[in-house]
């Protein structure tokens, strides 16, 4: 759908005082106002962000009181288990913890549910189970603040429960040992935004400290927590909570443990994605190239492995895993765009996208594990909430859902409105999950459009691209993107600088790249600067392309690609129309 366009005010003033006052170039200061920094202080703390940057464990809600539980059991020998979600935020938290608590010499194992035959959260066969085995205590980590009838149960069982996690809590919490949240009421913690994995952090951090004694640790305490840094990074980066305050800080010097400080797992996935050697990561090889792999573990039902691939000290087993792991991703990749296919094939069939205000879409066979991400694609595409639903085979077990929110939709209160025909659901404002049975269909797909309508406040309208700024081809030099990579690392609420600029010129043809012939790579020219551009999933631009005679302009993100040792400037389009001189 065609997307409309809104340019940042540019404020020659404004700029030129914050490049004064911060020291850094025009460019950064433009868009740090974009960001909302437009003193020197808070430029400074953004553009450093010190480890030291991050708050005390001990601030955390709840975190103190987990430590402290934490730490007498190991003193006891009480056997631990450290249950973790399936997704990559889950599994990084519970790998962090784990090795924590390995360190410090716990009998500690870990349990990852299955996506497709347990779905999230506690269970109640897995706490009796672990009961039966003899454990003691168990923490969770990116789960649980809904599992109210769970935690009854292990108190039944006798076993301490931990609750450690990030996401929305319902109008009862749990009762347990312990909760962990940053947003626990009756709290105040100053920053909400934690991913599951960053919490996770925290605790070991304070647990590290409650076993030392003291604030500052010793140094082999010290050596885990860089290297945790690394794991909490890549879960929340892939997590997609917002890069900003400690998230920043933890994703910033994640990606360099990461680079220098792996587990012998990571390090294996390293070699293998072609990483390995890169002096410092970026926020993009986590999000495209290691997140999906560990994700693909958990999404075709075998988590388990995903987490053993982290904690492993075994440099054999390491490389097995990392091998089967890729192979996974590349199943993935093909159940992806199966389901793609099948899918727009059905916003087509039943959909009018300029008026609907939500899509909810449902298939026999349609993988559990992959229909969130055809589901954000979607959302993202027709920038409309999005649900997948995809129905048992043998017609036997409810459907199994999963849906994608836009900006000013709170999805999770959308699916509340349409709760009575749902068995069960969860989530945030931007993701969720659900469970209905085959008969509520209908019903289901007429209230959440209601309730997507009402939620919005208002008519569906087309995406809205948010720039920058505005400037010629000229202004990306290699200097000036540099100078750009400073706001790094980028993600959500810190996206990657997003430019445009008119009356450019196709230099020669697109050309369709990727295996898929999804992607698009062109040169563009403008005054006598030409430089090449690559249109990531763009390739259905293909003939609009080709048949344009006059200029155009552009939407991108500027990238520095760096091949063979040599850099260059790239830009990654984002969108695109016929040349409308005078109008941007």
């Amino acid at each position: 759908m065609p997307k409309r366009w809104r340019i940042h005010a540019h404020d020659p003033q404004r700029i030129a005082t914050l490049t004064r006052s911060a020291g850094v170039p025009a460019v950064v200061a433009q868009l740090l106002i974009c960001r909302g920094m437009e003193d020197s202080s808070s430029a400074r703390v953004f553009l450093e962000s010190k480890l030291t940057d991050l708050r005390d464990p001990e601030l955390l809600p709840g975190c103190a009181e987990a430590a402290d539980r934490l730490h007498r059991a190991l003193r006891a020998g009480t056997r631990i288990c450290v249950y973790g979600d399936y997704d990559v935020d889950g599994i990084t938290g519970a790998a962090l913890l784990y090795l924590g608590l390995k360190l410090l010499g716990a009998e500690v194992t870990y349990y990852i549910p299955h996506r497709v035959e347990e779905g999230y959260g506690l269970h109640a066969e897995a706490l009796r189970t672990k009961a039966a085995e003899g454990t003691g205590l168990i923490v969770t980590v990116d789960c649980g603040i809904g599992s109210v009838e769970e935690a009854a149960l292990a108190r039944e069982l006798g076993v301490e429960l931990l609750i450690t996690d990030h996401h929305e809590f319902g109008p009862a919490l749990p009762d347990a040992a312990a909760v962990v949240h940053p947003r626990l009421p009756g709290g105040d913690y100053p920053f909400d935004g934690l991913s599951g994995s960053g919490v996770a952090f925290k605790l070991a951090w304070m647990l590290c400290q409650k076993a030392s004694g003291a604030k500052k640790v010793g140094p082999r305490m010290k050596d885990f927590l860089l290297q945790a840094v690394g794991l909490a990074a890549l879960g929340t980066v892939a997590d997609v909570v917002p890069l900003v305050d400690e998230n920043r800080v933890l994703v910033r010097h994640g990606l360099l443990s990461l680079a220098q400080k792996p587990t012998l797992g990571l390090a294996a996935l390293l070699r293998l994605t072609g990483l390995e050697g890169k002096p410092t990561l970026s926020s993009e090889d986590v999000g495209f190239t290691l997140g999906p792999r560990i994700n693909a573990a958990g999404r075709l039902g075998q988590p388990q492995l995903a987490l053993e691939l982290l904690v492993t000290d075994r440099p054999e087993r390491a490389q097995e895993l990392a091998q089967y792991i890729d192979q996974l991703n590349a199943t993935r990749q093909t159940l992806e765009r199966s389901i793609h296919l099948a899918a727009s094939k059905q916003v087509k069939e039943l959909y009018d996208v300029q008026s609907d205000p939500a899509l909810v879409l449902a298939e026999r066979g349609w993988h559990p594990g992959v229909i969130g991400i055809v589901a954000g694609k979607l959302a993202e595409k027709f920038h409309r909430p999005t649900v997948l639903i995809g129905w048992d085979n043998l017609g036997i077990k409810p459907g199994v859902g999963s849906a994608r929110s836009v900006p000013g939709c709170n999805l999770y209160a959308a699916l509340g409105a349409c709760r009575e025909f749902l068995i069960s659901y969860g989530g945030h404002a931007l993701a969720a999950g659900l469970k209905i049975e085959a008969k509520q269909l209908d019903g289901f797909r007429a209230a959440f459009s209601e309730a997507v309508a009402a939620e919005s406040g208002e008519k569906p309208r087309d995406g809205e691209l948010l720039i920058d700024a505005e400037a010629p081809l000229s202004a990306f030099t290699l200097r000036a993107v540099q100078q750009m990579e400073r706001l790094a690392p980028f993600g959500h609420a810190n996206t990657r600088p997003l430019l445009c600029t008119s009356e450019v010129r196709l230099a020669e043809p697109p050309k369709v790249i990727g295996s898929g012939g999804n992607h698009l790579a062109m040169k563009l020219s403008q005054y006598g600067v030409t430089l090449r551009a690559v249109a990531f999933g763009g390739g259905e631009w293909l003939d609009d392309l080709l048949s344009v005679s006059g200029p155009i302009d552009v939407a991108f993100r500027p990238v520095i690609n760096t091949f063979r040792g040599r850099q260059s400037v790239e830009l990654h389009m984002v969108d695109w129309r016929a040349g409308q001189t005078g109008s941007m």
